[in-house]
């Protein structure tokens, strides 16, 4: 895919499920390597179907703490939308509970955007204070589904 970017050989990744066009893809349990570091994705689904988080690995050589990208998947005491480009609620509760929450707590969560400002929170942080996140699945679905609730 041909970009306008200065850096030479450069290229675009993007999630596999995504449906757009890449230069590379990646899915669960690829690794992007950056030298002697990389970013290991992990699918999480379903802000949109093509959500990923990446997250750096847990060897000595690799930055510790842990970090995770989480893109709109987990987001600073919320979560992306999942009611338009494929989202479930359903499937986004299962998504970042069994791939982002069952990180170390320590982790840091780097969402790509905050509402409020904020840039970091940990894993073990948005387990205890994640205004949705933190309900049961059905609570969690109900509230995606209002249209009243504030981000």
């Amino acid at each position: 895919m041909k970009n306008s970017s200065k850096v030479p050989d450069e290229k675009s990744v993007i999630s596999k499920a995504s449906g757009a066009k890449a230069d590379i893809y990646v899915e669960q349990g690829h690794k992007v390597w950056f030298g002697d570091l990389f970013l290991e994705v992990r699918a999480t689904p379903d802000h949109t179907l093509g959500c990923i988080t990446y997250f750096t690995g847990d060897a000595s050589d690799q930055p510790q703490p842990r970090m995770a990208f989480t893109g709109d998947a987990v987001l600073i005491r919320g979560c992306g939308r999942t009611d338009f480009q494929g989202g479930s609620s359903e499937q986004l509760y299962k998504s970042v509970h069994s791939q982002i929450f069952t990180l170390p707590e320590d982790t840091l969560i780097y969402p790509a955007h905050d509402y409020k400002g904020f840039t970091v929170s940990t894993v073990g942080e948005e387990l205890r204070y994640n205004e949705r996140l933190t309900k049961d699945e059905e609570t969690f679905e109900n509230i995606m589904a209002s249209t009243s609730y504030k981000i």
